[in-house]
């Protein structure tokens, strides 16, 4: 009966520390608003790629879509934005190049 008493406490301390072991730190990646101080206007979540386009035009560079589900990215002159299927997931400003 005792053993029985451990093996079950055993399985509930296992299940406990399972369940709270996956944490997802995505507030630390969105640090910089997108309307920020700089003044940078950027694409807001949920917006089309059509009101994307229309809004700051056609992306320098457009990266193939990739993974489940489908993630794109555009890259315009001051900043990235991403997709999944048709919308607007997250923007970030781009890391502003240094002079030679």
């Amino acid at each position: 009966m005792t053993f029985q008493k451990i093996i079950l406490a055993s399985i509930f301390c296992i299940v406990t520390f399972t369940s709270s072991a996956d944490v997802l730190l995505i507030d630390v990646i969105q640090k910089e608003p997108v309307n920020s101080a700089s003044g940078l206007l950027r694409p807001k979540n949920g917006q089309t790629m059509e009101h994307v386009k229309s809004q700051f035009g056609e992306p320098t560079k457009v990266y193939a879509t990739i993974g489940e589900p489908p993630i794109t990215r555009w890259n315009y002159s001051q900043f990235s934005v991403y997709f999944e299927h048709n919308l607007v997931i997250h923007s970030v400003v781009n890391k502003p190049k240094k002079a030679p």
